[in-house]
């Protein structure tokens, strides 16, 4: 299918707007679909999910839930944004090179769901994999600190969680800092369909 869409005359938000001091939001929760699909494809047996849980993961994974009931706050506060389809790690470093900035996000504060939370608890290293894989479609998006409060309020208004899990700074390069506060490397950044 081909989509299309408008917005009135320069209200876009776009990934390259990020600015030293924005501070940095996600919605909803990072990793389900990532983890939804290890689910599918057998694994995760050890993980000890309940079977609502388990279903959470799967569900995600199989029916994504764009956030487009944020659009409106996006567009009234922040100054970039992207989806968070190919992983929150490599998706966020996409916005900051466009962006031309750099970031910390703080690893504990990225939003997981009840049934990530098991997961991790059962099998730590699939941190990775609830960071750098895709199909999530919630929403990155970096917004001015004056501006933080009401886009909060906005997200609220519009019956979408939103996490503020780091800020952005001068440089380069987006950084995941672990519970230490050591930067995180990661095997592959996110998906690549090539």
């Amino acid at each position: 299918i081909a989509m299309f869409g408008s917005v009135p005359e320069g209200t876009m938000v776009r990934r390259a707007g990020a600015q030293p001091g924005d501070r940095v939001f996600v919605s909803g929760t990072i990793g389900d679909a990532a983890l939804g699909l290890n689910v599918r494809k057998g694994g995760g047996t050890d993980w000890k999910l309940s079977p609502t849980q388990h279903q959470h993961l799967v569900s995600r994974y199989l029916l994504p839930q764009p956030r487009n009931a944020l659009a409106e706050a996006v567009r009234s506060h922040a100054s970039s944004a992207m989806d968070v389809s190919d992983g929150l790690a490599g998706d966020f470093a996409k916005l900051c090179r466009a962006s031309k900035v750099a970031a910390e996000v703080a690893v504990q504060r990225v939003p997981l769901s009840d049934a990530a939370k098991v997961v991790l608890a059962a099998d730590p290293a699939m941190l990775e994999t609830a960071l750098t894989g895709g199909d999530d479609y919630e929403i990155v998006c970096t917004v001015p600190a004056g501006k933080a409060a009401g886009f909060r309020a906005a997200a609220q208004a519009a019956n979408v969680a939103v996490t503020e899990i780091g800020q952005i700074g001068a440089g380069e390069g987006a950084r995941f800092l672990g519970p230490d506060g050591k930067p995180l490397a990661f095997k592959r950044a996110s998906f690549s369909h090539f």
